[in-house]
């Protein structure tokens, strides 16, 4: 199998509690999805490091990415794609699952997708915005949002 990208989310009584991925695979899945797990747990710097009171409660998602393609923001799909935005310095990604399960619509996907970049909500309508998007194929324990 080639490299791909991967996310791995980490949720504990239906909140997240840990997010971390890589938008393009260089190793093998399983290494990818051992290091974002890990990355998820102990790295991401929203939550405090995952505690071993914790551990036992966490329902793990993994989200593996296609290749990123550009699009323009006519052509977003909610409940197909995912969204990666750059512009300078600043990218922000949304996983597809996000826009589906908050019954979001494409508008308010982007929006969202800017503000986690750190831009105006705005930005995506923008000229030098990069808007790509990519689809995942998400698997989830039972009790984990998707599951």
């Amino acid at each position: 199998m080639k490299p791909c990208g991967a996310f791995v989310s980490l949720h504990i009584s239906g909140g997240l509690r840990g997010c971390i991925g890589r938008m393009v695979g260089t190793d093998p899945l399983l290494e990818t999805v051992r290091g974002m797990a890990a990355g998820a747990a102990f790295e991401d710097p929203r939550f405090q490091p995952l505690s071993a009171e914790e551990l036992a409660r966490v329902l793990i998602e993994i989200t593996v990415l296609s290749p990123l393609m550009d699009c323009l923001p006519e052509d977003v799909e909610v409940g197909r794609h995912g969204i990666y935005v750059t512009m300078g310095w600043h990218s922000g990604v949304l996983l597809p699952q996000v826009a589906t399960e908050r019954s979001w619509s494409r508008e308010t996907f982007l929006d969202q997708t800017c503000l986690k970049a750190g831009l105006p909500k705005d930005a995506w309508r923008r000229p030098g915005m990069r808007i790509q998007v990519f689809e995942g194929i998400v698997f989830g324990e039972e009790g984990s949002p998707l599951g």
